[in-house]
């Protein structure tokens, strides 16, 4: 009875709702799913209603929290568990039980090169990127054409990472020496006589190549978080400061740059996370041949290319791993500023 009901079930749902190949039925599986939202939400302050008081104030936070939780159970803490269980689970993703795919990780030569370059990223991109920031905010405050400035710099951000690979690739575009140049760096080179270079396929210059394409992204985050820091430290510091003879390199080190630490810490961190994601520009510039390769790109490589998911697995979770430490680290930091 029970499989007549569910080889049942399929038809009593409409044709739009169970495909939604056509137009029209992707338009009703959305308004579908805006009712469902409403009816929930609606349900949720509705249940809520009927709760008040300071007793009924723990029940509210439930019910308004239940929803939110439920979401991340079901799309984000089960399929977490299901990756671990199949990266345990040899390269294939299954058979019995064992730590073969993370040994490998950590024993075949080209997956060191990968999780080498991983943490030559982590490193170098966070601190050039708040670094290149942090001076452009201290250099523009409160100058002529501020905001034109600080434009310039943010305009990156409005790029997508495969719109910013796509153009930086045209600037490490190779042609030989004797021939015209379409890239822009080669160009420069062979203005000033020297031979032009293949940025792309010579390691580990192309990494940092890569690098150079991701720090000129996230500098402009850098400086427009960094900028607005600087202007919330009140005056009256300020000029104190001024008043006792402090300026200049002084002036940043005892007054700027403690009263923006907290800001430091979340840039860095946020920019850290992202660089460990880090997949766009590896995929769209090298494809990560040339020992330019990430664990994010490995990852969808082993996965998707390579027929070894568990070993895909593995790597996704220690790019979890890798972000549990950053996460909880600006947690305690945005505890002591509290």
């Amino acid at each position: 009875m029970v499989a007549s009901l569910l080889s049942a079930a399929p038809s009593a749902i409409p044709e739009p709702l169970l495909r939604a190949e056509s137009t029209a039925g992707k338009f009703v599986l959305m308004f579908f799913a805006i009712a469902f939202f409403a009816a929930i939400f609606g349900l949720v302050l509705f249940l809520a209603s009927l709760f008040k008081g300071r007793s009924g104030e723990k029940v509210q936070g439930a019910l308004f929290a239940g929803p939110a939780i439920l979401l991340l159970a079901v799309g984000l803490m089960y399929p977490a568990i299901l990756t671990i269980l199949q990266s345990l689970r040899g390269k294939s993703g299954e058979g019995s039980f064992s730590f073969d795919n993370y040994s490998a990780m950590f024993s075949q030569p080209e997956l060191i090169t990968v999780l080498r370059n991983t943490a030559l990223w982590v490193i170098l991109v966070p601190f050039l990127a708040t670094a290149i920031g942090l001076l452009y905010a201290i250099l523009i405050d409160r100058a002529r054409g501020e905001a034109f400035a600080k434009a310039l710099i943010f305009l990156p951000m409005a790029i997508s990472m495969v719109g910013a690979s796509i153009i930086w690739k045209f600037v490490y575009q190779y042609k030989q020496t004797e021939r015209p140049q379409i890239g822009l760096l080669n160009q420069i080179l062979k203005m000033f006589g020297f031979e032009t270079r293949q940025f792309l396929l010579d390691a580990p210059v192309n990494t940092l190549m890569l690098i150079l394409v991701m720090v000129w992204i996230q500098a402009g985050f850098a400086m427009t978080i960094l900028s607005a820091a600087i202007k919330a430290i009140p005056d009256d510091i300020i000029e104190a400061a001024h008043l006792d003879g402090v300026y200049g390199f002084r002036m940043f080190r005892y007054i700027t740059l403690p009263s923006i630490r907290a800001a430091l810490v979340v840039v860095l961190t946020t920019i850290g996370i992202g660089t460990l994601k880090v997949f766009d520009i590896v995929r769209t510039m090298t494809a990560g041949q040339f020992d330019t390769s990430v664990v994010a790109n490995e990852f969808y490589n082993q996965s998707f290319r390579y027929d070894a998911p568990g070993l895909g697995a593995a790597m996704a979770v220690l790019l979890f791993v890798l972000v549990i430490p950053i996460v909880t680290y600006n947690i305690v930091q945005m505890r002591k500023e509290a």
